[in-house]
This record gives C-alpha cells, structure tokens and sequence, in this order.
C-alpha cells in the first residue's frame, strides 16, 4: 500500500516531502511549527495575520501601541484617517521573517501566507509593503491568499528576490487560476506552485455557503488538472482542505496532485500558537459543533466551532490600534453591524465579529470540516478529560507514513 512518504514535491531544483502545514493566523501556525515542518524535509507556513502583534507578542516591540497612539485622536466611529505607518508595517513583517528563517535547518522550506482581504485601510500600500518585506526578510516562498490577486506580483516585480524566492496562490476552482495565470503572464512570472483549497477547509473560505454541499476536492482537482495540461502548464498542485489522513493524501497523490497541504490536525499540536484550554476544545468538539457562518467582516464564508467566545459578542471596534478589515474608506461590516444595534457594549452582535479583537484573543475557533475527528487519532484522556497533546513531528510523520484514515 503506498504512503504518501512514497512521494515528492518538486518545486524548481528542490525536492519535499509532499506535506504542507497551511498557515494559520493569527499565529496558529507559529514559527515553532513551521520550521519543524521545514526540519522534516516538508514546507511549512507561517502566516502574517497581525504580523504586528505578533512581534510585539515575540520580540517586545511596541507596534501595535504605536499605532493606537498615532490614531488616538480618531473620532470614536470614522476611521477614515486610521492608517498603518507603512515603513512599520515592513519592519514588522522583515523582523518575523528573518527571525524565523536564521533558525532555519533541515532540508524542508518555510513559507508565508499573506492575504490580499487584510485591506488594512490601504489594501494596495500595506499589501506591497508586506509582500516586499517577507522578501527582504529571507522567506522561501510566499503563498497568496484570500483574493484573486491580481496585482501582488506586479508588486514584487521589482524586488530582487522577486524570481529567487517560490510564488504560490490559493485557488479553489480552474477559473479563479484562469484569473490569477493571465495576470501573471503579463508581468512574465507563473507561479511555482498552486494550492487548491476544497470546501473542507478551515477558516475562510473560497466558495459561498450554498455551493458548498455541492462541489468537492476531487472534482476541483480534475478540473484545475485539465486546465493545465490544455493550456499545457507544468505548474505543482497541492490539494488542500478535508485531507485528514494519510489514505486522504495518498488519493489525492494518486489523482494527479503533487502535494497535500494540511492544517487542522496541527492546530492542537504543542508547537501551535492556540492557548492549551482552546487545543483541549477543538478535541472534544463534536460534529454538530461544527458551522460555516457570514459572521467574517471580511464577506467570506468562515468554518468555525458555533461554541467559540466570538459569537455573539459585543465589543467596541478595535480599529485605532489594529484596523486589519478596513477598507480603504476606513469602514468595516463589523463596526456597521456594530452602530446597526445602538453602539451599546454589552448587547450582542450576532451577525458579525471583530475579527481584530477575537483573531487577538484566540477567541474566534476556526476549523476544518474534519476537526471533531481529531479525537480518533489520540490516546484516551485522563482522569479529567483532559488529551495529551501531540507534537508537530508526531502529525507530520503520521500522514507520511500512515495509510488509514480516509474520510474523501
């Protein structure tokens, strides 16, 4: 029986093992667990959500108080001058890539995952400005997310690790890649590698609420396949979302992907940024538990546990120190479903969350569709009901060389 240790991902004139640790933000996917991934000869992502807070959160740096205390004067509810400082924002970024990469070993890579849907008040100035920054940083590989993208390499194009440094976009259908392949023919830089994310997946999601009981990963996979080799493009595809086991990748491998990026199972893993009561949660999470809601500020479809705090929260918008979902008007859905129920604090919002302040706190408890599943692959728990937790390397090896557990 083949395992998925059988294979390789080929990106360039290197070779992987075919896992990829998806990035999960807000530092969910930490530094720890990407360069153990990286350590075992696969990829791992970081991802650069918040990029500075996360800083501030490792390094001691005070950017998220710089930046609340430049837009202290804003008016309580326009944001329309709330702004990053864009040379902050680049040092941010530079400073979490290079702090991880100088602890780079093992013949795997790290990446990051950076959203285009961050509008961060100015969607195309923090947007280059990061993009920029995790080159300058060091990082193997940027993954393109959350967006069409449809400028980001014109960004980059004259940075010069612009060609040096693996370029990926997430896609979740052949027309999506159709969009993103012609804007990349125009600045003459394909991507190295696509990651296409089925309606499994975790966190925000590609498709709307309705289309997803009706499309799969293995259905998308053929499709974006044809639509290579018809426009013949030898481009590496690694499937993404649902892959829960090891039988999982090893069907995916067989159909025609070069890998297999995965992310739940690593969310409850000793390196992974949740705080220990939240790993023990998503463990004892039940089907049932499981929802996709329009709650994200961002207008994607987000998968999540119904149990977590954010729902129906209420709290002030955190727009002057952190203002990741503004739009370049200085408006965000959350702040108007906010002002919608009277401003009042203590009255719950239902429609949408924070995801500033829960993205924070480790409040909002994103998951794939398999994340009540995660108890199958554990021992019993103690006494007091409590799971010991697995490491990244224990999970890592267990899709490479497991076989069982197939759920597509």
């Amino acid at each position: 029986m083949s395992k998925v240790g059988d294979y390789n991902l080929t990106l360039g004139k290197s070779q992987y093992v075919p896992i990829v640790i998806g990035g999960m933000g807000v530092d969910i996917s930490t530094a720890d667990m990407a360069l153990e991934a990286c350590r075992l000869g696969g990829i791992g992502h970081i991802s650069d959500a918040m990029v500075p807070f996360v800083c501030d959160k490792y390094f001691g740096t005070s950017f998220v108080a710089s930046k609340g205390k430049a837009n202290a004067a804003a008016p309580k509810f326009d944001k329309t001058n709330v702004k990053f400082n864009l040379d902050e924002l680049a040092e941010a970024e530079k400073l979490y890539i290079s702090k991880t990469m100088e602890r780079k070993h093992g013949s795997g890579a790290v990446f990051v995952n950076v959203m285009e849907k961050l509008n961060m008040a100015d969607s195309k100035g923090t947007l280059r400005a990061r993009l920029n920054a995790a080159l300058d940083g060091g990082i193997d590989g940027i993954t393109l997310s959350a967006g069409l993208h449809q400028q980001s390499l014109k960004m980059m194009e004259e940075n010069p690790r612009f060609r040096d440094a693996k370029i990926g976009i997430i896609v979740s259908s052949a027309r999506a890649l159709a969009i993103f392949i012609r804007s990349a023919s125009r600045v003459g830089r394909l991507p190295d590698y696509i990651v296409l994310e089925g309606p499994l997946a975790g966190g925000h999601l590609g498709f709307s609420i309705d289309e997803l009981a009706e499309r799969n990963l293995t259905t998308i996979l053929g499709d974006v396949l044809t639509f290579l080799k018809e426009k013949e493009l030898q481009i590496p595809v690694i499937a993404a979302g649902g892959v829960f086991g090891g039988a999982d990748a090893v069907k995916l491998l067989e159909l025609g992907a070069s890998a297999v990026q995965v992310a739940t199972r690593f969310a409850i893993t000793k390196e992974a940024g949740f705080p220990e009561a939240t790993k023990q949660a998503y463990i004892r999470s039940n089907k049932e538990d499981v929802i996709v809601s329009g709650v994200s500020p961002t207008g994607y479809p987000i998968r999540l546990l119904k149990f977590g705090p954010c729902m129906g929260y209420n709290n002030l918008p955190q727009c002057n120190a952190f203002g990741y979902v503004l739009n370049d008007s200085g408006r965000c859905s959350y702040m108007d479903a906010y002002l919608a129920e009277g401003g009042e604090e203590g009255k719950p919002i239902n429609d949408k969350i924070c995801l500033c302040h829960h993205f924070s706190k480790y409040t909002c408890f994103t998951c794939g569709a398999n994340v009540y599943r995660i108890k199958e692959t554990l021992g019993k728990p103690d006494e007091n009901g409590i799971y010991k937790l697995p490491t990244t390397e224990e999970v890592f090896n267990d899709y490479k060389n497991n076989a069982g557990i197939e759920t597509l």
